[in-house]
């Protein structure tokens, strides 16, 4: 390992729920990329990431610590709140480009 490496985390339950939330806050759109710009939302693939994160916390139900359990629900609770915000938008978005599109 080079002395620019970073350094691998360790393989737990809440690192693999703070990628997946990682990867849906991109794809929404909400993740600086660098000076002042985010991606573009592709709300399909938040969703889908979104589902993939609700059927994990469906599968391991029971099997978690109360820590594991708090950083799954309120990763999926936080995430179809941004989903739904996200989704209002790009409606609001496509609305007034088609009403402006109407118009001319």
């Amino acid at each position: 390992m080079s002395e620019t490496d970073f350094p691998i985390p360790p393989p737990t339950f809440e690192f693999l729920v703070f990628s997946l939330k990682r990867q849906a806050e991109m794809l929404l759109g909400l993740v600086m990329l660098g000076e002042e710009k985010t991606m573009q939302p592709d709300l399909p693939s938040a969703r889908h990431m979104i589902d993939l994160l609700a059927m994990l916390a469906e599968k391991t139900k029971g099997n978690l610590s109360l820590e594991e359990k708090l950083a799954i629900d309120n990763s999926l609770t936080e995430l179809r709140f941004r989903f739904v915000q996200m989704s209002g938008q790009a409606a609001s978005a496509s609305n007034a480009a088609g009403g402006d599109g109407a118009a001319k």
